[in-house]
């Protein structure tokens, strides 16, 4: 088998549970992104997604026999793996933890990038979370700490009704979740975050008419002058510097290898952070990717999220 996948996806696994593992680890040649979405009864679904390059066609070929073994060899790894780590969290935790609902899935992607192997598992951790009360505690199911390694992302996502209270380490991003990259390590139980439940809405409180019909007035004002602006938070107030076309050209394919590097979809505040360039520059460069068919954009909001265009897009 090519040696691109004899790092096998349950050693990533290993290594992002267990953190003391991780000096003299190799860097696995994937794109990693661990998405825990925890509910209000304090279980959590996983999403782990693996995406790796297939430059060549013995890279499909080995990706296509690791596709035909992922039920009987690799998903019963990877099962096993995560039953034995919920057992081990639960007795530290002292609350019972299990892992069900085991299942795997594997994709060749298409993108103007090239040709993608994606591998995604997905699982239910019953008791993943503390509840408290007046909200739940994330953290202690991580009894040894996390591993991330480079080009790998962890999002921590949480059910409507809650705020965080308290986050530890602090993220890198805080948006539709908690959101950490590698390369880094966690300290035993962490990530650690405290969730609170909202308030509940309160009884409405009679209100005089006047003072209603001045706040919808304002609101009013307010809608209308956002329309007349056309205030959109990715859109530049600066004109693009004047580029040539090699330098535009460049900042293209910084763009489309910035979104495959995230699973081919970024929003467009965070491709300005990221590249460091200014606004009008970026937003040039989208318009010129969009006109040729590279990308599409998402209306998210006041944002744009912009994606690589696919087979699946359309």
């Amino acid at each position: 088998m090519n040696t691109k996948f004899r790092y096998t996806i349950a050693t990533c696994l290993l290594l992002f549970l267990a953190a003391g593992a991780l000096a003299a680890a190799p860097a696995p040649e994937y794109t990693t992104t661990y998405t825990i979405t925890v509910m209000d009864d304090g279980s959590a679904t996983w999403r782990v997604e693996y995406r790796t390059l297939l430059e060549s066609d013995a890279d499909i070929t080995s990706f296509e026999t690791y596709t035909r073994d992922l039920p009987t060899v690799y998903l019963p790894e990877v099962q096993d793996l995560m039953q034995r780590s919920a057992a081990q969290a639960s007795v530290g935790a002292s609350r019972i933890m299990t892992v069900s609902n085991v299942d795997s899935d594997a994709v060749i992607q298409v993108s103007p990038t090239g040709k993608y192997g994606v591998v995604v598992y997905t699982f239910t951790w019953e008791g993943f979370a503390k509840e408290t009360g007046t909200g739940l505690a994330i953290g202690d199911a991580f009894a040894g700490g996390l591993y991330l390694a480079r080009d790998s992302t962890l999002i921590l996502r949480f059910p409507e009704g809650y705020t965080p209270a308290g986050i530890e380490p602090a993220p890198d991003l805080q948006r539709d979740g908690i959101t950490w990259y590698g390369q880094r390590s966690f300290a035993p139980g962490e990530p650690r975050v405290v969730l609170e439940k909202t308030a509940s809405t309160l009884p409405l409180i009679p209100i005089a008419a006047g003072v209603v019909a001045l706040i919808l007035i304002i609101a009013g004002f307010v809608l209308f002058r956002r329309k007349r602006e056309g205030a959109v938070d990715d859109e530049p107030r600066e004109p693009a510097p004047s580029l040539s076309a090699e330098e535009a050209k460049s900042v293209e394919d910084r763009i489309v290898r910035l979104l495959a590097a995230n699973g081919g979809e970024q929003f467009q505040s965070e491709i300005v952070r990221l590249l460091g360039l200014p606004r009008s520059t970026v937003s040039a460069s989208l318009h010129g990717l969009h006109q040729k068919g590279i990308i599409i954009k998402v209306r998210k909001g006041r944002e744009n999220l912009i994606r690589l265009k696919t087979d699946e897009t359309g």
